[in-house]
């Protein structure tokens, strides 16, 4: 009697442990999905491919993303080198350009951010349909620029990781996860970047940091250096 008494008592305990550990199990799993510091590396395509830069465009980007902060690289043949770092930390956007030995750098505010956005902004229209990129749930929405209504786009994000801020000084900052599959003005030309892979890695501190070597310029300064190379 004793025995089977025991028996009943120990089985829901077996049973409660059995659960617990498939459930911690699945949780990991997903975790592992709601990363907050790694690589995503996107494809690059030039959307007008008639502009006079597309033929040093680069074709693919990676971004770094750690603490909420984000560093975007981009390179041509090694020849043409740019490097864009969003630190909403500190509020800062932080460009840099290599082009064989000419290495300038741009650092813009908060003020000098939102200037820069004032003509690129976006309306969105959220509908019902999703997409797998790069193993992550997204979502699709059309974005319409408001300085030209015409223009349409399919855009698609994600809120699968543990990260804030995640589009910090561009036009998606208001979409409430990162955008996956989305369009960009780089070097004065617009560009469609779709993520292929992400990895969960350890991302160096001094990814975020600007070189001593780079010349600090002022963001006119920067402009016509693109119009010049152009």
């Amino acid at each position: 009697m004793k025995r089977a008494l025991s028996v009943f008592l120990v089985l829901p305990l077996l049973i409660t442990g059995t659960v617990s550990v498939l459930c911690s199990s699945c949780g990991q799993g997903n975790s592992e999905k709601f990363i907050s510091e790694g690589i995503i590396d996107y494809s690059a395509e030039v959307v007008d491919k008639s502009h006079p830069m597309a033929g040093l465009a680069p074709s693919s980007m990676s971004m770094y993303f750690k603490e909420n902060m984000y560093c975007s690289e981009m390179s041509t043949m090694g020849m043409f080198n740019s490097k864009f770092v969003a630190n909403p930390n500190t509020k800062t956007f932080t460009t840099m350009i290599k082009i064989l030995n000419e290495k300038n750098a741009c650092i813009e505010g908060e003020k000098e951010i939102k200037a820069d956005q004032e003509g690129k902004k976006l309306t969105f229209e959220e509908t019902k349909e999703t997409k797998v990129i790069a193993g992550y749930k997204c979502k699709k929405v059309i974005a319409t620029s408001v300085s030209d209504p015409t223009d349409k786009f399919s855009v698609y994000y994600t809120d699968e990781f543990d990260l804030k801020n995640t589009n910090y000084s561009t036009p998606y900052e208001s979409l409430k996860g990162l955008v996956m599959q989305f369009r960009l003005e780089k070097f004065g030309m617009e560009m469609e970047f779709t993520a292929k892979s992400v990895k969960k890695e350890d991302v160096p501190d001094a990814t975020f940091e600007l070189p001593g070597f780079y010349k600090i310029v002022t963001k006119k300064e920067m402009d016509e250096f693109f119009k010049f190379i152009q």
